[in-house]
């Protein structure tokens, strides 16, 4: 069937993206061909196709007001497209969390962060689990500042286990915050990005923003603090028990992880694991897991997490199929 829709000729610019890049993935994903007349835009194909091509293309003219797609935000929308209502991609416009001081909006790019950041807003505790680039720790860290600036909590705690990513880096020089600080780089290069360096370094230096190893929370009780436990798949179980432990009253608690990257040794088991299971049913206590769909960093990122997901469920696939024969 064919259907026509009018858009403005910076819209359409906007829409076919440079060298229209965005017109070829759009007819080639979607399953339409699209034919462009004076403003008046063909869109051909079969019913159902053309319908959700139309309200997408609506969406994404809508939600750009700076008349720019970025790539990310085409590809998730043809994703949508294929799965589910595209008018759901309306949902992502209305959760500003905060701006960076550069001015730019932080907000969910995906309905995966947008149930995420929702279960954190509801919950005491919240468990993010998925792939690198989903946007876990961001949009914590995120939460966690404007808790702090809106004076929902007294202080900002970070904390992430101080495991090497399968290397011996040895002996670290300087004193004891030099020797963590490798560790928590990707802790400070979020608050420096949305705080900014010197509102960090002052909140820091007050106290009232802590980032430290996991083993320092040991003995303490956390209390009317935001508190993100980033790389919680190389906990163990019994760091991951002292960790909930600490929890006093006033105080909301984010736990970050990747379940496929784990660089605890082969014989000890994820503390994220362990917990995920035990704590599933408990009323308070939400468990989001992001996928590759969610994955926000450049779409080459998203390609390699999906070809990973692909080889290791196969992986997992085949070795249920393996069975061991022993001799008598």
């Amino acid at each position: 069937m064919e259907k026509t829709v009018e858009f403005s000729a910076e819209q359409l610019r906007t829409l076919f993206g440079e060298n229209d890049r965005y017109l070829e993935k759009m007819e080639r994903e979607l399953n339409i061909i699209l034919i462009n007349r004076d403003g008046v835009l063909k869109v051909i194909g079969n019913e159902t196709e053309v319908d959700s091509a139309i309200r997408m293309m609506k969406q994404l003219v809508k939600s750009s007001p700076d008349m720019e797609i970025e790539e990310q935000k085409m590809n998730y929308a043809i994703d949508i497209s294929k799965t589910e209502d595209p008018d759901r991609l309306s949902e992502l416009d209305k959760d500003i969390i905060c701006h960076t001081m550069l001015g730019k909006p932080i907000k969910p790019k995906t309905l995966g962060q947008k149930n995420y950041v929702d279960a954190m807003k509801k919950n005491m505790i919240v468990f993010g689990i998925g792939p690198a680039g989903t946007g876990k720790t961001y949009l914590a860290m995120a939460l966690a500042i404007t808790a702090f600036k809106n004076n929902e909590v007294s202080k900002i705690i970070l904390t992430r286990p101080a495991i090497e990513a399968g290397e011996k880096l040895g002996f670290l020089p300087g004193d004891l915050q030099s020797k963590v600080d490798p560790y928590l780089r990707p802790l400070y290069d979020a608050l420096y990005q949305i705080m900014g360096a010197d509102n960090f370094q002052k909140n820091m230096e007050k106290g009232l923003i802590e980032v430290a190893p996991l083993a320092y929370m040991r003995g303490r009780t956390l209390e009317d603090a935001y508190i993100i436990l980033d790389e919680a798949q190389n906990t163990t179980p019994a760091q991951m028990k002292m960790f909930l432990t600490r929890i006093g009253y006033g105080s909301k608690v984010v736990i970050t992880g990747d379940s496929t990257q784990k660089d605890l040794p082969k014989d000890v088991t994820s503390g994220l694991d362990v917990a995920v299971k035990i704590l599933k049913k408990i009323e308070g206590i939400a468990i989001c897991e992001l996928s590759g769909k969610d994955v926000v960093r450049h779409p080459l990122v998203q390609k390699i997490v999906n070809a990973y997901e692909a080889f290791e469920k196969k992986a997992g696939q085949g070795n249920k199929g393996n069975k061991t024969i022993r001799g008598k």
